[in-house]
């Protein structure tokens, strides 16, 4: 195992590493920014080392700064996060330490969603239909979308990315022309290539995602699924562990799809397979994507799979093969996390800025701080990511699960004061001190509420509701 270990990455994904980091012995290096000189993850640490000014760009995604500062340290391996730099296969190459990671030759296949859809395909691993070859132009898209009478919803993405950018649903023929411009623009600037890719769209579908664990010897196993269908702008909002809608027959045939796809990646670390689940028929599951990293959403499968993830990237990282057995791998109780974020309802859930004047955290809860922690008396600006922080939870089965998170988030408090006057409470508004966490059983349209924390002037109640 190793000595020391440098985490390229702040606020709580680097706080998660570090305690496991400080749990094992290791010596936890940490990065900063000079917007982050007294972050918790820099207290936390053993040792820090300042990247460069408040910008991101020159800093955190600097890597010739992250990499001086690899090298300065004298850290024996580099664990990039799950943010900034944890999919950048340039990163991975570079890296003169042990990387904590896919190869950097997995990271590229599959951060490619035309290479990685036919890797899939060739793994046997279900596709969705549609056009994805190299290259696609927006005449060669329309002529597709258009050659069959019936084929439209059609959902036109981002061959180089991901999280709902650059992506469109078109549900008439008239529209793509403009939704293919829209799209090549947001995903040239997100992610420096305008390459599309077109898929029929499934809906009303679940997402439901598979966790993997691969060592470099060719040993993989899963650790079951997450469901993951509550989002917000393709963001995910709530997620949980094991998925409601997944029987154990459909849950060994996901796992092997995941593992055999992790195999032909040649992949090595920790990862997820992404997969829609029809509403009409979950076992005629499609593949979506590969996230090559740790997600945010990780803890619910800890919780269920009594395993530390981050863990056991290490000892992967470090060469060891695989110590489980996927024989000897199965859920045990129910696992919930909902994130919280700071969002105006009421102007369609737009990020929340202002001064943060009270914050309490409910006692009991497997608490995450998000990327900046919220603070009394500090500003929250446009330019922070919009959650704030996370609540996992635990019971022996799901509706105890449900209720223990209902309570947690009942429990919660983030008061946020704009400088604009505030706004009037909404006809019908409840006690701003009641909330509620309730779930529907139509797996076709599942619909939960959670109380996402006490945003506004006037302290009114928050709620997001998916339909």
């Amino acid at each position: 195992m190793f000595a020391s270990v440098l985490v390229a990455d702040r606020g709580e994904i680097a706080v998660r590493i570090i305690a496991t980091l400080r749990r094992l012995g290791i010596r936890a290096i940490a990065v900063y920014s000079d917007a982050d000189a007294g972050a918790p993850h820099v207290r936390l640490a053993d040792e820090a080392v300042r990247l460069g000014p408040a910008p991101a760009e020159r800093s955190y995604l600097d890597l010739e700064r992250v990499l001086a500062a690899v090298r300065s340290s004298g850290a024996e391996a580099l664990h990039p996060g799950y943010g900034f730099l944890s999919e950048r296969a340039d990163v991975a190459r570079s890296c003169p330490v042990a990387w904590i990671g896919p190869p950097a030759a997995a990271i590229e296949l599959l951060a490619d969603k035309v290479a990685a859809k036919r890797l899939a395909a060739q793994a046997g691993v279900p596709t969705v239909p549609g056009i994805d070859r190299p290259g696609l132009s927006d005449e060669e898209i329309l002529a597709w979308a258009g050659a069959e009478p019936g084929r439209l919803p059609i959902v036109v993405k981002a061959a180089a990315g991901g999280g709902g950018r650059g992506m469109r649903v078109v549900r008439a023929l008239d529209e793509l022309p403009e939704a293919l411009g829209a799209a090549r623009r947001e995903a040239l600037a997100g992610f420096g290539d305008d390459a599309l890719l077109a898929e029929r769209c499934v809906e009303p579908a679940r997402h439901v995602e598979i966790q993997f664990l691969a060592d470099a010897h060719g040993g993989v196993v899963h650790l079951g699924e997450r469901e993951c269908s509550l989002q917000r702008r393709h963001q995910k909002l709530v997620e949980e562990c094991p998925s409601p809608a997944v029987s154990d027959v459909l849950r060994a045939r996901m796992g092997e799809a995941a593992v055999a796809l992790a195999r032909a990646a040649g992949y090595v670390g920790a990862g997820t397979c992404e997969f829609l689940l029809p509403a009409d028929d979950p076992g005629a599951f499609r593949f979506l994507e590969v996230n090559a990293r740790l997600q945010v959403e990780h803890p619910v499968t800890e919780l269920v799979y009594g395993l530390d993830l981050v863990e056991a990237q290490l000892r992967i990282a470090a060469g060891e093969p695989l110590w489980l057995e996927q024989a000897g791998l199965a859920a045990q109780g129910h696992a919930i996390e909902a994130r919280v974020c700071a969002e105006d309802a009421e102007r369609g859930f737009l990020p929340r800025t202002g001064r943060i004047v009270a914050y309490r955290e409910p006692p009991g809860a497997d608490v995450g701080l998000g990327e900046q922690p919220p603070q009394e008396g500090r500003v929250r600006r446009r330019t922070e990511d919009r959650q704030l922080a996370e609540r996992a939870v635990e019971a022996v089965e799901r509706l105890r699960a449900l209720r223990r998170v209902g309570d947690h988030l009942c429990q919660q408090r983030v008061v946020v004061r704009r400088d604009l006057a505030a706004r009037p409470h909404a006809a019908g508004d409840p006690d701003p001190g009641a909330a509620r966490f309730a779930v529907g059983d139509d797996p076709a349209r599942p619909r939960q509420e959670a109380a996402l924390g006490v945003l506004g002037a006037d302290a009114r109640l928050d709620r997001v509701a998916l339909r």
